[in-house]
């Protein structure tokens, strides 16, 4: 046995067995059962799958400390697998933390596609009779404390298979940061992984019968790859600590601003991003045909684009906020048809007369994409490409499987039939190349560039004939932040953004993007993670809350406002086909709706509130722990349970060594809480700040 200490934690590992026989914090051992310490898989020259599991190793040389009471000692383990297969895991415990790293030979044609490493089962969470819960870097943040709750809904744990799903637990994808924590009541274990490349990971917890097992699954492809050798190539951190989520959130924060990705700069610093920026404009957004997204696509009320000037002035003058008009099923080619948008539906010349209207107002005009999909054929519209796709050799651009074949894509297939673009071929590249160009030239302010390909990633890829090794890897994310810089210098004037908020390394690139929160309810409870670790760098907005798990009846269209402008994002509403506004995106029943009035009522008292003293600290400021708040609270209807809500969100920031929490209540009386000791009174659908 080794035993490594680090803080007041302790490993012991029994390499004999491979496995991880204790762990503990404090004294107290988390650790239930015994797991193999590594597992891998490997892909043969035909595509075919080879596991590998640390319990074929055999030990072959082992170093490391025997003795209890040694601390910041180290070990390293080899391991033979057969075939001439070896894995060596280095563990190194300092200043606290816990350090692991591996390295691979794999001979022969066989090909290394991922290795998680270290595996350890911890004692269950709350919903499993533990009292345990996971920080989840996932659409934006999550605290789960239930697996069997996760595991019930589409958010449930998946393996990661060609073609690709958008709601896999990738980073970088919907996965925005590279680290997850086991919380426990008063403290946590953090586990990192300190990758400044920003490699292509899957990072999600599973169950094992016993327990809870975290996984981080590093994809090596480009890793000192050289056919045999491999390496994780970045340490991969362990560290106990005292106190909450977001004391998680700070040791990944530090480490992250120590290796900022290519182009990341706070905003204060950010020349490149346009002065509305800092205003938090208010999102608008509706469609120009049809009422959802699978209808028949004929022209609503709110077209031609000018229709819907009066409305949108009208909102505009109720709240004093710049107004973000984002437009749906706008394509003239067909709604959900990328990448192919442009010309606008109607024409340009209509299309321009909205946009110049707008600015004339001081508003802005953006539009929604639809990702890296090839379209051939549209459910919704008279729209086909089968021909051109044929004709043209358009397969050799699509994202192929581990045989080298090119299946139907598995993403928003009720609107399309269609294929996965690779954006690192070269014909992928030209393709998307031409069919954006002419929207980074239109005179917009935003478009979303990339709605369905979540945090901005690319769809995965094991073609060998497109230039980039022949499984997932760090070469996904080294594409994408080459592609999206050179959109990002094509598209002067116009901010680009993603479904979901920008994953990590496409930051830069990607600044102002669709922040869907509301999702995080169908597995635990939302917390604004990505706006914790990243507000100083970029700004999200509320997005269109498809898919919301509060039922119309509860009226939560408040809630979500007051929750989103609590995380430093912008407010967004969805307009109705007429005019009204929906309760959030993709519903077709306008029988029960929020009352516009008192949503634009609400919107009005924020955005007065943003305009205050609060104003530098909401654009420029970086999120801290707030002080606790105790106030009353309701139950809601969350995708199908009684969950207790709080009356005010509450949030904090600093700025030039202040920091100020503003507190912010939903609900339509005013409302006691006690704050830090302090008792304040938050006005009804309002927002009050105090020095902290």
């Amino acid at each position: 046995m080794i035993r490594l200490v680090f803080g007041e934690g302790a490993v012991t590992i029994d390499p004999e067995c491979c496995e991880i026989a204790s762990l503990t914090y404090k004294g107290k051992e988390l650790a239930r059962g015994r797991t193999p310490l590594f597992k891998a898989k490997l892909r043969t020259p035909e595509g075919k799958e080879k596991d590998i599991d640390a319990k074929e190793g055999k030990l072959v040389a082992c170093t490391g400390p025997e003795s209890a009471d040694v601390a910041n000692g180290s070990m390293r383990a080899e391991y033979s697998l057969g075939g001439g297969i070896r894995i060596i895991i280095d563990a190194e415990a300092s200043e606290g933390s816990l350090s692991w790293n591996w390295s691979a030979k794999i001979p022969g044609e066989d090909i290394l596609e991922w290795l998680e490493c270290p595996r350890v089962s911890l004692a269950p969470l709350k919903g499993e009779g533990g009292d345990a819960e996971i920080l989840f870097p996932y659409n934006e943040g999550a605290v789960v404390d239930s697996l069997t709750l996760k595991e019930s809904t589409h958010l449930r744990a998946s393996e990661v298979e060609y073609p690709s799903l958008g709601s896999y637990q990738v980073f970088p994808n919907m996965i925005c940061s590279q680290f997850q924590t086991y919380l426990m009541p008063g403290s946590g274990l953090y586990m990192g992984a300190h990758d400044p490349y920003r490699g292509f990971k899957y990072i999600d917890f599973i169950g094992n019968g016993e327990g809870v097992m975290p996984l981080i699954r590093v994809y090596p492809s480009d890793c000192g790859m050289d056919g045999v050798n491999y390496e994780q190539g970045f340490p991969l951190i362990w560290k106990f600590f005292d106190g909450q989520w977001q004391d998680a959130a700070e040791i990944y924060r530090e480490w992250f601003e120590s290796e900022l990705p290519a182009g990341v700069k706070k905003i204060k610093d950010n020349d490149r991003l346009p002065t509305w920026y800092d205003e938090m404009p208010f999102v608008v957004s509706y469609p120009v045909r049809g009422i959802h997204d699978m209808d028949e696509m004929k022209p609503n009320a709110l077209f031609p684009y000018i229709n819907a000037l009066p409305v949108i002035d009208r909102i505009h003058d109720m709240t004093g906020a710049k107004v973000l008009t984002l437009l749906m099923h706008w394509e003239g080619t067909a709604p959900w048809a990328p990448p192919y948008v442009w010309p606008p539906y109607g024409g340009e010349a209509a299309f321009n007369e909205f946009r110049d209207a707008l600015h004339e107002s001081g508003n802005l005009l953006g539009v929604y994409c639809s990702g890296f999909s090839y379209t051939i054929d549209s459910h919704v519209d008279k729209y086909n490409r089968e021909e051109d796709y044929e004709r043209e050799g358009l397969e050799a651009a699509m994202c192929a499987g581990p045989d080298g074949k090119v299946e139907l894509s598995r993403i928003c297939t009720g609107q399309r039939t269609g294929y996965d673009i690779c954006a690192a071929s070269e014909k992928g590249d030209e393709i998307l190349a031409e069919a954006y160009t002419p929207l980074f030239n239109a005179g917009i302010d935003y478009a979303q560039i990339l709605d369905q390909n979540h945090g901005g990633g690319q769809y995965l890829c094991y073609s060998k004939n497109h230039g980039h090794p022949p499984v997932p890897g760090r070469w996904m994310t080294v594409n994408m932040q080459k592609l999206l810089k050179k959109w990002r210098d094509a598209s002067e004037g116009m901010l680009l953004g993603c479904e979901s908020a920008s994953a990590e390394p496409f930051m830069g690139n990607l600044p102002f993007s669709d922040n869907r929160f509301e999702l995080n309810w169908f597995i635990g409870r939302p917390v604004p993670l990505s706006a914790y670790i990243y507000h100083e760098y970029m700004h999200n907005f509320m997005g269109n809350q498809v898919s919301s798990p509060f039922p119309q009846s509860e009226n939560s269209l408040f809630l979500r406002l007051a929750y989103s402008f609590a995380a430093g994002d912008c407010l967004t509403v969805v307009l109705t086909p007429d005019g009204r506004i929906m309760d959030h995106w993709g519903g077709r029943d306008f029988e029960t709706l929020p009352d516009k009035d008192e949503v634009l009522a609400f919107v009005r008292s924020l955005t007065h509130f943003a305009k205050g003293e609060v104003k530098e600290y909401l654009s420029r400021g970086r999120m801290v722990n707030p002080l606790p708040v105790r106030c009353s609270a309701h139950d809601f209807n969350v995708a199908g349970r009684m969950l207790s809500v709080p009356d005010v969100f509450t949030g904090a920031f600093s700025l030039d060594g202040k920091c100020v929490q503003i507190m912010v209540n939903h609900t339509s009386e005013d409302v006691t809480c006690v704050v830090g000791g302090e008792e304040i009174c938050v006005k009804a659908r309002n927002a009050a700040m105090m020095d902290i």
